[in-house]
């Protein structure tokens, strides 16, 4: 079996205001200035226990942000990432110039078990192109533990 892989979006789902949402500590300055997103509360948290559990842990963002930035934030938090897919990586590699415009994001092209999103249209895409997606949209204070039920359920269903 694949290894199992949970990638998350990162604009409203992982990096959230602290004006509508409970976020991790500000980094301190001058880092806050170079890396100015917030974390959702218990981001690190979660990545931690999903890879306690075995699974790989990717983000597959539609940003320009860069793999190398993405991946020293998350440091910050000390938490390791599997993989990285930016905007730019999905151009390269899922796009390639087809003419067929492909949705933003296609997790079943680096075998992803599970992705995370908020927007509809990338849950939607998933019932097309063969993706398993948990919407995440607003503040919810059981969203870890919805996310691992969630996965556990789909790799129940797999068995």
């Amino acid at each position: 079996m694949d290894a199992v892989r949970v990638s998350f979006d990162l604009d409203e789902v992982l990096f959230v205001s602290p004006r509508t949402h409970e976020t991790e500590p500000k980094l301190p300055f001058p880092l806050d200035r170079i890396f100015p997103e917030r974390l959702r509360l218990g981001t690190p948290d979660l990545i931690h226990q999903l890879q306690d559990m075995g699974c790989e842990v990717w983000i597959y963002t539609s940003s320009e942000r860069s793999e190398r930035y993405i991946r020293s934030l998350f440091k910050l938090y000390h938490v390791h990432l599997d993989g990285v897919v930016s905007a730019e990586r999905h151009q390269r590699e899922v796009q390639r110039g087809r003419r067929e415009m492909l949705p933003q994001k296609m997790p079943s092209w680096y075998r992803i078990t599970l992705h995370i999103d908020d927007e509809a249209v990338i849950c939607t895409a998933g019932k097309e192109y063969g993706f398993d997606v948990y919407q995440l949209s607003g503040p919810d204070k059981e969203w870890k533990e919805k996310i691992i039920r969630y996965l556990k359920h789909i790799l129940e269903m797999r068995k």
